[in-house]
């Protein structure tokens, strides 16, 4: 085959030559290009545009010569980059500053609740405040002219001071005044009640200076807000103990460099010491590591702060004597004479909580306090979160809601307010039936999962600002539309910051596209869609409402036994799901050792292995589920199983917390401040109680997670002799018979009593999951306390 040379290209002719010369070819080449950068620039430079103006001063806009000879002038800088664009800043400035009005609610919640008590008018000093956007945006939450004596807006830029000039004049605010001066200059004779920084700390220079001087214009009630940009490596923040958080603050190495240079080209400075030296010459109330995904995920973080404290106040001595329950740690003036003059003994010394011990530590480093110091209301105890033990739940809970029956723990344990408490936390229903039933002198809610914490954190802060309907929506129906807003405006003075994070993140949760809301999330939601999965691929989910709806027993049991029990109850569903170890630990929280014991129980599986194994299990589910579709009405009085199956609690079928009576109860004033949460293991809680002084302790089925014959469980109960008074109860749940710790603690100065024994077609409970329930009874005191 020939090959034949390209044929050049030549635009079409008409009649007898060429259309266009190579003269004119040539000039459209060079002409085009130009004639479009001229229209590009003529559009941004008289286009009314906002972001085409944005465009062109942030990255097209050539440094004069005089912003080169005087680099060193601060506001010569700040005005080149923003006297071209001051007229559209917050325009353009929605997407870019995420968080600013997540900062000035939350700020404005904490002011409320704080200044409230105080009842006085405020002094506000928004540093870099620009053009007056975060002043006009607060009056969305305070009234600025009503909650205010005075405003001070400081800022660099006359130009954006210009701005907000002629916005408080607009608006005809007297007590507003903008001050164009550098805030390393700014001085004033009274103390402040409340600073902010929004998007101004990363384009201060000198940024120690100015921030230490904020430190002295702070009055000591006051707090401190900043929203910014910022890039930080998790080895340099892992050991410290006084931030408010440290999951999702790191950000990894390309992000680091690659935002750090993108932004220094606006002279916007995101080294990590500037919100270092926020954090140390403060004490931090909240903090919040967010992404901004409409961006590229550029990291911003939201922070609160307040007055470093530098002494172990009374107030931290109350909070470490009420969650030790030791009277040797009150402050010495409330102590008698005797108290203050006599020394202290070696279990006096030992008797100290993680948050005594770190602030200790923090005090003698010259650091703020642990954040849980900081709070407002004292419920969470300090703990580490990146310790493995916390963070192998990968930071998730594993129930939505308590799958024990405390109605049969009151009946047991007949709890008093004479009563010290020491139960696990779960899903925290059961802290909050125990409070409304018993009323205890104190409750120490116990789990190693910080997320099930949070969710007890969270009904605490619901009982303490909600009303409730607000509080039916979220924990009743497990949906509310506004709960984004209820938890930055209502809920957030009243959580840890950790708490506080997690929600702030899963605000979906109460308010998704799709799903079910709060009842399907947590691990043990696998089981309640796997079941709902069933119902629906074979065709029974009308046939589950209908007995979900039934109102008599019978109506029910004819439903259970025709349509829903053949499903759910088949062999091969048996085999597909319930069988499965792994199916068993992340959806119904069953670990092998409880499993174990269920298999030691039946008769036919003495070797717990083979066919028989699953035989067991099948066995374990039926006689678990029989009785309770044939004995207790759903839709009447087993809330459990209702919401298992409908994803939300009725008015008729729900716990003792959501009652409306509960309501007046739990939100009056002081109500919940007993309860004291740690984020530990049981004996870790127990080994720094003063000794003798639990009165009762409800384990749940924890004792069934250790391993058979295991000195670990020993010592534990060990730890709980030693914590406990004689005549103390621990109430404890087991998937077995007969389980084998019970000798241990016998042999360990307990007496023993079975006071559930679940039997086929009988239910232990309205739950009715644990073959038995066991009464634990101290009887004698066996050894010293250990420490």
């Amino acid at each position: 085959m020939d090959s034949h040379p390209p044929i050049p290209w030549e635009p079409p002719s008409s009649g007898n030559g060429p259309m266009f010369t190579p003269l004119d070819i040539q000039i459209f080449k060079i002409g085009a290009p130009l004639f479009a950068i001229s229209f590009a620039v003529y559009l941004l430079l008289y286009s009314k545009n906002p972001y085409a103006i944005f465009f062109y001063n942030c990255f097209l806009k050539p440094f004069s010569r005089g912003s080169i000879e005087r680099s060193g002038d601060q506001q010569y800088a700040l005005e080149s980059f923003y006297k071209g664009q001051a007229g559209i800043y917050d325009a353009t400035r929605g997407q870019l500053l995420r968080g600013r009005e997540e900062m000035l609610a939350l700020a404005a919640a904490q002011l409320k609740y704080r200044i409230k008590k105080v009842g006085k008018k405020v002094v506000w000093v928004d540093i870099g405040g620009g053009t007056g956007y975060n002043i006009e945006t607060l009056n969305k939450y305070l009234s600025v002219q009503g909650f205010f004596s005075k405003v001070y807006l400081v800022d660099l830029s006359p130009s954006l001071c210009d701005v907000a000039r002629e916005r408080f004049s607009r608006l005809g605010w007297k007590n507003v005044e903008v001050v164009c001066v550098d805030a390393r200059m700014f001085r004033l004779e009274e103390k402040v009640d409340w600073i902010t920084m929004s998007y101004s700390l990363s384009m201060i220079p000198d940024f120690y200076s100015v921030i230490d001087s904020l430190s002295n214009l702070l009055s000591s009630e006051g707090i401190i807000s900043a929203a910014d940009f910022y890039v930080q490596s998790s080895a340099n923040f892992a050991g410290r103990t006084y931030t408010g958080g440290v999951l999702s603050r790191h950000v990894n190495w390309f992000s680091r460099q690659f935002w750090r240079m993108w932004f220094e080209f606006d002279r916007v400075n995101l080294d990590e010491g500037r919100r270092d030296y926020l954090e140390y010459k403060f004490g931090t109330v909240l903090s919040v590591n967010e992404r901004n995904r409409i961006l590229g995920g550029v990291p911003y973080y939201i922070w609160i702060g307040c007055q470093k404290l530098h002494t172990v106040t009374d107030v931290l001595a109350l909070v470490e004597a009420a969650a030790t329950e030791s009277p040797f740690l009150s402050p010495i003036h409330h102590m008698s004479k005797v108290q203050a003059n006599a020394q202290p003994s070696d279990t006096m010394l030992k008797l100290r909580s993680k948050g005594f011990e770190a602030a200790a530590l923090n005090l003698a480093a010259n650091i703020p306090l642990p954040s849980a110091l900081y709070q407002n209301r004292h419920w969470r105890i300090y703990y580490d979160e990146l310790l493995q033990k916390h963070t192998q739940f990968n930071n998730s809970y594993i129930y939505a809601f308590t799958w024990e029956d405390p109605r049969v723990d009151q009946r047991v344990l007949k709890i008093s307010s004479d009563d010290i408490v020491l139960a696990i936390t779960s899903a925290g229903d059961n802290i909050l039936h125990y409070l409304i039933e018993g009323s205890p002198k104190t409750i120490h809610a116990v789990d190693l999962n910080p997320t099930q914490n949070h969710l007890l954190e969270l009904k605490l802060a619901a009982f303490s600002a909600l009303p409730y309907e607000d509080i039916w929506k979220i924990f009743g129906l497990g949906r509310h539309e506004n709960f984004g807003e209820l938890l930055v405006n209502e809920l957030s003075p009243h959580l840890s910051s950790r708490a506080f994070q997690y929600w702030f993140d899963h605000r979906r949760v109460f308010n998704p596209r799709s799903g079910g809301g709060l009842y399907e999330t947590g691990q043990s939601r696998l089981a309640i869609i796997a079941a709902k999965w069933l119902f629906r691929v074979f065709g029974v989910s009308k046939h589950v409402e209908r007995m979900c709806a039934a109102r008599t027993l019978n109506e029910q049991r004819e439903i259970w036994r025709s349509k829903v029990r053949p499903v759910l109850l088949s062999q091969w569903v048996s085999w597909a799901i319930i069988d499965r170890e792994q199916f068993l630990w992340r959806a119904l929280g069953v670990p092998g050792n409880q499993r174990d014991m269920i298999i030691h129980d039946h008769p036919q599986s003495a070797q717990g292995q083979g066919k028989d194994s699953g035989r067991t299990m099948w066995e374990y589910v039926v006689n678990t589920l029989d009785p309770v579709a044939e004995n207790t009405l759903l839709g009447e009085d087993n809330y459990f199983y209702y919401l298992c199956l409908r994803g939300q609690y009725t008015e008729k079928s729900r716990p003792a917390y959501l009652y409306p009576k509960s309501h007046y109860k739990l939100s009056r004033p002081g109500a919940l401040d007993n309860i004291h949460i740690h984020t530990d293991e049981i004996k870790d809680v127990l080994t720094r109680i003063q000794p003798g002084a639990l009165s009762i302790a409800v384990i749940m089925d924890s004792m069934d997670w250790f391993e058979a014959g295991s000195a670990e469980a020993r010592e534990q109960i060990k730890l709980l002799n030693a914590a406990m008074k004689v005549g103390g109860r621990a109430l404890i749940r087991s998937a077995g018979r007969n389980p084998w710790y019970m000798r241990v603690f016998e042999e360990e100065g307990f007496k023993t009593a079975r006071v559930g024994n679940r039997s086929p077609g009988a239910c232990i409970d309205r739950v009715n999951m644990y073959a038995s329930a066991w009464l634990c009874t101290k009887v004698e005191e066996r050894g010293k306390f250990q420490g």
